[in-house]
């Protein structure tokens, strides 16, 4: 459902009395600009979904954008650090997604628990990020396989849209180590449930060694974020990068932006995961209270990591964001976290609970 224009008239006056400026500007160029482009780009792509000649595949990627569409939305608010190259900025971020967002219905919703076809598969995010690298087969090992070529055009428009990109090989190879963390993550997480614990740890125990101040969970969640790739995707649209930025960013998003986005993800589903039998992060702690004191250091983090960077006041808005997205879902109520909620939103600031309220106000025509 489309939010009313009198509902978008009172959000614009809302924005404009506070001053249009840093964090209330980028809320309302993010609603009234950015938003658009991605239900457009979104819908280029439910398209080609259709032209799946694999029942299967085709219904896994008509889910992928029918569930997960607000991972787009999203990961698009970096589009706004892009004045010259928002439309190409907010294209490469959709389509990047939204095989992520495939391939995750693909581990999870097919029946398929094979280790090796969730690694090829994953390789489509490599080949994506690699312009004139060339196709492999990514259903290799995969029960099916007949897209329709769908695949192929979201990573196609992935190489062509990176290629654009200035500044693309200062960020190439930390966007790949990403990358790289993601799709393992990806893989051991979705293992047959009686080996996938062991072997997920044991992969964290020998990637975390540089994060001492991290539980093994807080940094598999990091992992599991796009949020520093998008950052770094923004950055590559700058013609005069430097190494330092790239670095400074890097530092902020990963790990401590990054964990607080999947945990927040992992704390609402709470519930849904418990009756599903899923893996969820926030399982490993010892109860909701080390649950509530393990998120607010990492929004102190997040918001210390934040106000470093030179675009501070869009950090700043996506930690607040994020929290406001997260909280203002009708599950935090099902399952009595309100007064967490509270404290978490209390944790970041006033900006963060005005999010919130807009949040609200979004989802009651959504």
């Amino acid at each position: 459902m489309e939010i009313p224009n009198s509902t978008l008239a009172d959000i614009s006056s809302s924005c404009s009395r506070r001053s249009i400026k840093g964090q209330s500007s980028i809320m309302a160029r993010y609603i009234f600009y950015i938003l658009p482009l991605v239900k457009k780009h979104l819908g280029r792509w439910k398209q080609a979904a259709r032209q799946c000649q694999s029942s299967e595949l085709r219904l896994q990627a008509l889910l992928s954008i029918k569930h997960k569409d607000f991972h787009c939305q999203g990961g698009a608010v970096f589009a706004l650090a892009a004045d010259s190259r928002r439309e190409e900025l907010t294209a490469l971020i959709v389509a990047y997604q939204t095989i992520c967002d495939y391939l995750d219905n693909l581990c999870d919703r097919a029946g398929c628990t094979e280790g090796r076809a969730f690694q090829q598969l994953h390789r489509a995010l490599i080949v994506a990020l690699s312009p004139g690298k060339a196709h492999e087969d990514y259903y290799q090992y995969y029960p099916y396989k007949n897209d329709g070529g769908y695949l192929q055009q979201l990573v196609e428009e992935c190489q062509h849209w990176v290629q654009q990109m200035p500044s693309w090989s200062l960020v190439e190879k930390e966007s790949l180590q990403l990358v790289n963390l993601y799709s393992n993550l990806q893989v051991y997480k979705h293992l047959m449930t009686d080996i996938r614990e062991e072997q997920l740890k044991e992969w964290i125990m020998s990637e975390a060694k540089s994060y001492p101040d991290l539980y093994w969970q807080e940094f598999a969640a990091a992992c599991g974020s796009t949020l520093a790739l998008f950052a770094l995707m923004a950055l590559a649209a700058s013609e005069d990068l430097s190494a330092e930025e790239v670095k400074s960013s890097l530092n902020a998003y990963f790990p401590w932006i990054c964990s607080l986005h999947i945990l927040l993800d992992y704390y609402i589903d709470r519930q849904e995961d418990l009756e599903g039998g899923d893996l969820n992060f926030t399982f490993y702690y010892t109860d909701r209270e080390e649950i509530l004191e393990r998120l607010k250091l990492l929004v102190r983090q997040s918001h210390r990591c934040a106000s470093k960077l030179s675009n501070s006041a869009l950090a700043k808005t996506i930690v607040e964001g994020l929290l406001a997205l997260y909280l203002s879902d009708p599950k935090v109520k099902q399952q009595a976290f309100q007064q967490s909620a509270s404290e978490l939103l209390a944790e970041s600031g006033p900006p963060a609970f005005r999010t919130y309220q807009l949040c609200k106000v979004v989802r009651k025509f959504l």
